[in-house]
């Protein structure tokens, strides 16, 4: 019987249960901090974000300024599909804090996800992000991965329009 019970619980996958007041650690967490230890992964709360990050024709631009961070994006459908923003980025552990500028009404802030080598935009924004994009082009739900940790390949990403997103003329 007691074999039998065994291999239910081995067959089934019986958990040990938790001490009262012991919390459950999730096997991802305990996997990724080792992972993070053993420096397989980057750390996402001690890397610096600055760099440039592409996915196919998307790109964003993370600089330093006196301030924090500046951020620039790029989304290139076609000729008439496009998007194109600065603005300013600041930081919490994996939360990057993300206001474009706008020349319309409605603003375009919002709260992007930063695991230390990729920038991912939530799939929802602000109405007022449209604004920064023609036609049926968006920058939500862009997922980029980072191309170059490099300060000054990052400033020469240039919009749309010729003009740089990130570099030292610009002032968001």
């Amino acid at each position: 019987m007691k074999r039998l019970l065994l291999a239910l619980c081995v067959l089934t996958g019986c958990q040990k249960e938790n001490a009262p007041g012991e919390k459950a650690t999730p096997p991802a967490t305990a996997l990724e901090a080792a992972a993070i230890q053993a420096g397989v992964i980057p750390d996402p709360n001690s890397t610096d974000i600055t760099g440039l990050y592409v996915r196919e024709a998307d790109r964003v631009c993370v600089v330093p300024s006196a301030t924090g961070y500046r951020i620039g994006v790029t989304v290139d459908y076609d000729d008439r599909e496009h998007c194109g923003a600065t603005g300013v980025v600041t930081r919490s552990g994996e939360t990057l804090h993300v206001a474009f500028d706008t020349s319309r009404g409605g603003g375009c802030s919002f709260d992007a996800r930063f695991d230390g080598d990729r920038i991912v935009f939530p799939g929802r924004l602000p109405a007022g992000c449209q604004a920064l994009c023609t036609e049926h082009a968006a920058i939500s739900g862009l997922a980029l991965d980072r191309l170059s940790e490099s300060a000054s390949e990052a400033s020469t990403l240039r919009g749309p329009r010729g003009t740089l997103l990130c570099g030292d003329d610009v002032h968001p």
